[in-house]
């Protein structure tokens, strides 16, 4: 690539996903907001946001995964309380 273009080169983490609604002329808004509020929720993008508002290191993240598992491990087999 020359170096001009690198400098407008987007990395694959850079890449933002819009949400579209396929909305019916005669449906109504409310339909509409329903399936978009839907859309919304299964991408997981107020869970990304509200994760990159702070830093947390990588081995803390991995402690509280690790924890996680361990407490669901736990509550399968019954002896959480």
């Amino acid at each position: 690539m020359p170096p001009a273009f690198k400098k407008w080169y987007f990395s694959p983490k850079e890449v933002y996903n819009m949400l579209i609604i396929d909305s019916k002329d005669c449906e109504n808004i409310d339909k509409a907001l329903k399936k978009y509020k839907k859309k919304f929720e299964k991408s997981r993008t107020l869970l990304q946001l509200r994760e990159r508002q702070a830093f947390t290191k990588p081995s803390v993240r991995r402690r509280t995964e690790v924890l996680k598992a361990i407490y669901k491990q736990k509550l399968t087999t019954g002896q959480v309380d």
